[in-house]
């Protein structure tokens, strides 16, 4: 929960400009890091989530295709 001294220094912040265009130019600034020249770069996604997945030590959970004929939204 935040406090009210809190919650009114963010609302002052929001309305201000300087703030405003200093987070649009973090924004700009950002990138994809699965981006490489303007293409999804695969290779580099599968490694994260490859090293992710050994980082919080989750063992995968093994594959169960979906066998419903009738599937629907």
């Amino acid at each position: 929960m935040i406090s009210k001294a809190a919650e009114k220094e963010l609302r002052e912040a929001a309305h201000s400009d300087v703030f405003r265009n200093t987070m649009h130019s973090v924004a700009d600034s950002r990138q994809n890091p699965f981006i490489n020249k303007g293409v999804v770069d695969t290779e580099a996604y599968i490694l994260f989530v490859s090293e992710f997945n050994a980082f919080i030590n989750h063992e995968p959970k093994r594959f169960e295709p979906m066998l419903n004929s009738d599937m629907r939204l």
